[in-house]
């Protein structure tokens, strides 16, 4: 069947990314599992970092990544109940793992379970058919294809990261950093949707021109200056109840000095790298919550959903290709080109 695989490990990404015609069916859909037939896949991040190579997911390759997917279900295995076959749907890639549990374990009410990624630990969504637990899909209905495959991964980070972890109130205030990419867009989208006023940062002063378009209320032109002063003026010292972070090291500082009292810091990721200077006397002096996320559960990713087919969230789609065409998608999110999601056609 048709697929796109990263054939070696290295940097830059793109230029191991091969289009193929002969790649292995799947087998059969075990028990609790459904064949998927893709209509279209999405990039993330995790597409470059796997390129890359990252510790504990294996060196082996050529390897098939791929977190998001708009697919029609074409069977289903033991247990499924048959009305999932020929419903279209999109994917959690996040599945909980389990392990043994020793006997002097202590209560794990705050304790977040293992978890790893299809698209990361296993081959992924960047083919034609493959194979997904129907406790990680959530069923969209009639919706275009490419907005569906480019909803997933970041709405539902973004999600968890505002709504369950940031705890944001309709009203309150939110800062995003690095605008363009899908998650920080995602963020706006939740944020205007909750009615809150948003300020967003970019190096480009274009995609603050498109992030103004999309409902931002202020737009910071990051040129390597601290901005945090920039920031609090926007609300009149009062600063931010939320700041939306992914870019880490290079942002990090300016969101907590930008926090109001009490307010929170949320990250899902470090693009600029994770070794940050902070500033732990505003941190305890301000109450400041410092918190970390990564993509969210099956019930988030069904309240999203549900979001998404009453017309109340889309995603910003940048660009879609041909899947054959896979090596320019990576071309261009390894440049940061994109303006939210790069997407790809199958069929």
């Amino acid at each position: 069947m048709n697929a796109v695989v990263i054939a070696r490990k290295g940097a830059p990404v793109a230029p191991n990314v091969e289009a193929v015609g002969d790649w292995p069916e799947p087998g059969g859909p075990r028990r609790g599992e459904a064949m998927l037939r893709v209509e279209c896949s999405a990039l993330n991040h995790m597409d470059l970092w796997v390129g890359m190579g990252m510790p504990g997911i294996g060196e082996h390759y050529p390897r098939i990544t791929g977190c998001d997917v708009c697919a029609t279900v074409e069977a289903v295995g033991e247990g499924v109940d048959a009305s999932w076959v020929g419903k279209r749907v999109i994917m959690n890639a996040k599945y909980e793992v389990e392990r043994p549990r020793r006997f002097d374990e202590p209560p794990a009410s705050t304790f977040m379970p293992d978890f790893e990624l299809i698209g990361e630990h296993t081959d992924g969504g960047h083919r034609e058919r493959f194979c997904a637990p129907v406790s990680n899909l959530a069923w969209v209905g009639d919706a275009p294809a490419d907005e569906a495959a480019a909803f997933g991964l970041v709405t539902l980070t973004a999600y968890s990261m505002v709504v369950t972890k940031g705890g944001l109130r309709p009203g309150q205030s939110v800062l995003i950093t690095g605008i363009g990419g899908g998650l920080a867009t995602a963020a706006l989208s939740i944020a205007k949707w909750m009615g809150c006023p948003v300020a967003a940062t970019s190096r480009h002063q274009w995609k603050l021109d498109r992030a103004k378009e999309l409902g931002a209320d202020w737009c910071i032109l990051d040129q390597g200056q601290d901005w945090s002063k920039e920031a609090r003026a926007i609300t009149g010292k009062r600063g931010f109840d939320l700041a939306v972070d992914t870019t880490g090291k290079a942002t990090h500082l300016a969101c907590i000095k930008s926090l109001a009292r009490g307010g929170a810091y949320v990250t899902a990721g470090a693009t600029t790298g994770g070794d940050a200077t902070t500033d732990l006397t505003r941190i305890f002096w301000n109450q400041v919550r410092l918190l970390g996320s990564t993509m969210g559960s099956n019930a988030e990713f069904g309240e999203i959903a549900a979001l998404f087919r009453a017309g109340k969230l889309r995603p910003v789609v940048d660009w879609v290709y041909p899947w054959r065409e896979a090596r320019a998608a990576w071309e261009r999110l390894e440049k940061a080109e994109q303006f939210g999601k790069i997407v790809l056609k199958w069929g």
